[in-house]
């Protein structure tokens, strides 16, 4: 059977933007695992006629729909008794649930409201997904061929529920599907436009796996899903064509999934042991920062000196006076000082240092936008000049990106580091 999935959240305060719709991230991707096509997510509000033109459409072109949220005591949770009335089900009291929800409040030595009672009704044949971290059950039943699910809304509910109880059901009633894998490939240094056009004939040639680019904060990313009933066979294609991708853009490539190029770059010092210590001034104290988010940075960082003016370049940095007032601040000159002033000061193995205008105007006869980094080692300094557009914030965001990228180039062209 083809599935054809919907999952429809339940809750206004999804609409007004007060909590995320994590529910259906979690869902899809369960529901990916299995094999099952998952082709719209529609949030709905509390309100029960909007809440009803949901399910019609739903009903009109899914054959799996599954609901989180509404389930609760309150008058504004009524997504079984909107279910209930569009499906001419009568609502039953499950007296499972009603004794859980008794011993709930019996141990907690309070005493439970009338309303609580509306937790333990359930749609009349449903079959019963127990709530273990909650009070209000699931719901799981076929209608007309259509097969629904209910579920809460606390993900700390939903979760398990889901895991134990609904994918279960599914698998029992659909049985298991063709297997969707994903991976996620990032990129930097290279923009959505240049990696679609050095990509555009694998792109347009695509069936399975499929190629998808996603623009992410100053970098790309590409999504690859691959369709098979044999999960070994399905990795084997997406690593056929991420070979293919990276035998062109390879050289922006930097790592998988969820990952940061500011992790990857942390596993790789940790992995060889290297220490750095930064010198900033257009990034302002920015690489460090992002640095120390990263588990285990302290076995790598030796430390930082955010240096914005011309007099701490030249008295704690020890920047010759000469280049700031021939070179100026901006400069290949400061760069290189920077960075090999930093690496003497904190005894690290790589100094890196970051100085340009970011702008909005320009400085010293530089464009906003003008950016060096210089990067110290034992092995030599090297300095890259880069020119980037946009915005102050996002200038200062993806220099440090690039810094990141250019320390690892550095790494792995000085091996012996």
């Amino acid at each position: 059977m083809d599935t054809k999935t919907e999952i429809i959240a339940v809750g206004s305060e999804l609409l007004l933007g007060q909590i995320a719709n994590t529910n259906a991230q979690f869902i899809s991707s369960e529901l990916a695992e299995m094999g099952f096509n998952t082709y719209y997510h529609t949030v709905a509000g509390d309100n029960a006629e909007r809440l009803t033109a949901a399910i019609e459409t739903a009903r009109s072109r899914s054959n799996v729909i599954i609901f989180t949220g509404g389930l609760g005591p309150t008058k504004d949770d009524l997504t079984k008794e909107t279910i209930a009335a569009n499906l001419n089900r009568r609502l039953v009291m499950d007296e499972e649930a009603m004794a859980s929800i008794e011993r709930y409040f019996k141990k907690i030595d309070r005493k439970m409201s009338e309303n609580n009672r509306k937790q333990a009704l359930v749609l009349e044949g449903s079959r019963i997904l127990k709530n273990e971290t909650g009070m209000a059950p699931g719901m799981a039943f076929e209608s007309e061929g259509i097969h629904y699910i209910l579920l809460p809304g606390p993900p700390s509910e939903m979760r398990p529920m889901f895991s134990n109880y609904a994918r279960p059901y599914l698998l029992e009633q659909l049985g298991e599907q063709e297997q969707i894998i994903s991976r996620v490939l990032r990129y930097f240094a290279i923009g959505e436009s240049q990696l679609e056009a050095e990509l555009e004939d694998l792109i347009d040639s695509q069936s399975n796996p499929t190629i998808a680019p996603l623009a992410g904060e100053g970098e790309v990313t590409l999504r690859l899903t691959c369709r098979h009933k044999e999960a070994t066979t399905a990795v084997q294609l997406l690593n056929e064509t991420e070979q293919k991708i990276n035998e062109r853009v390879g050289e922006y490539f930097y790592g998988y999934e969820n990952t940061s190029i500011m992790q990857v770059l942390t596993d790789e010092l940790m992995e060889r042991k290297i220490t750095i210590a930064s010198a900033e001034s257009l990034t302002g104290g920015l690489f460090s920062e992002q640095l120390t988010t990263v588990k285990g940075t302290s076995s790598v960082l030796m430390g930082g000196i955010v240096c914005y003016t011309n007099e701490m370049k030249e008295n704690v940095l020890r920047v010759d006076p000469e280049t700031l007032e021939k070179e100026g601040a901006v400069s290949e000159q400061c760069a290189r000082e920077l960075a090999e002033n930093i690496r003497s000061i904190a005894g690290s193995d790589i100094g890196i240092s970051f100085t340009g205008e970011a702008g909005p105007e320009p400085m010293e006869g530089h464009p906003a936008g003008t950016v060096f980094i210089g990067i110290a080692s034992s092995e030599e300094t090297e300095v890259h000049r880069l020119a980037l557009a946009g915005s102050r914030d996002g200038i200062r965001k993806r220099s440090v990106k690039y810094g990141c990228r250019l320390l690892l180039k550095h790494l792995q062209k000085h091996t012996a580091l």
